[in-house]
């Protein structure tokens, strides 16, 4: 099978039986989705919602959040992983929202970049789903799954991943891949024990293949 027929075969799969696949993580504006990917790293989607509510009745604007101090930002968010460092972020993220961009969240990767507590895969969320740009954020989920079924080749970083995902995936289809493995590592292709019996992706697998050789030597 070649690089390409696996893609196509991944990307045909996923978008019979998930055509909308968006993130899971609550927001009602652009401004609340970078918070919650900011407060998502290193995290789960299902803590980060549980938090961000709260977090967006007091300070519901950016310029709410850069005038709260940071540790009445990190009261409200002291149950997410790295507290610390996430409220100062977020406290500095606002700040530059404000001073730099209007309070507007900028449309371009590279200047969403210049935000504290904001790297390449936030920005690339932020971009793709917000200003539905063909950008492909790469998390733990998207590294492993990819690898896993062989669309990256054991890919060594995040950013090797990405360019290879951006090179086979259809431009009108990246924005939407990157949730489509990110639910799949999240509720099949889990990093501990993955649901390879009941996965629909079993046929283009490399990981698959690899475990079944290894039971039946």
């Amino acid at each position: 099978m070649t690089q390409k027929q696996r893609f196509d075969f991944v990307i045909n799969h996923f978008l019979e039986h998930q055509p909308n696949a968006e993130t899971e993580l609550l927001y009602d504006n652009p401004f609340q989705l970078l918070v919650a990917v900011i407060l998502s790293a290193q995290c789960t989607d299902k803590r980060v919602n549980m938090v961000v509510p709260h977090l967006f009745s007091q300070f519901p604007t950016p310029k709410d959040l850069a005038e709260a101090s940071i540790e009445e930002i990190f009261s409200l968010i002291k149950s997410i992983s790295y507290p610390n460092n996430k409220a100062k972020h977020l406290s500095a993220m606002a700040q530059r929202l404000v001073n730099n961009f209007g309070g507007e969240v900028p449309d371009t990767v590279q200047e969403l970049e210049t935000l504290q507590g904001v790297g390449r895969k936030t920005a690339n969320v932020v971009a793709s789903v917000i200003f539905n740009q063909p950008r492909m954020a790469v998390d733990t989920h998207v590294f492993r799954v990819s690898n896993r079924l062989g669309l990256t080749k054991k890919s060594k970083n995040p950013l090797q991943t990405e360019k290879t995902l951006v090179k086979y995936i259809p431009k009108q289809h990246i924005a939407t891949a990157h949730h489509w493995l990110i639910l799949h590592g999240r509720y099949v292709c889990m990093a501990r024990k993955p649901k390879c019996e009941v996965c629909a992706l079993q046929a283009v697998c490399q990981y698959y293949k690899e475990q079944s050789t290894k039971s039946n030597q």
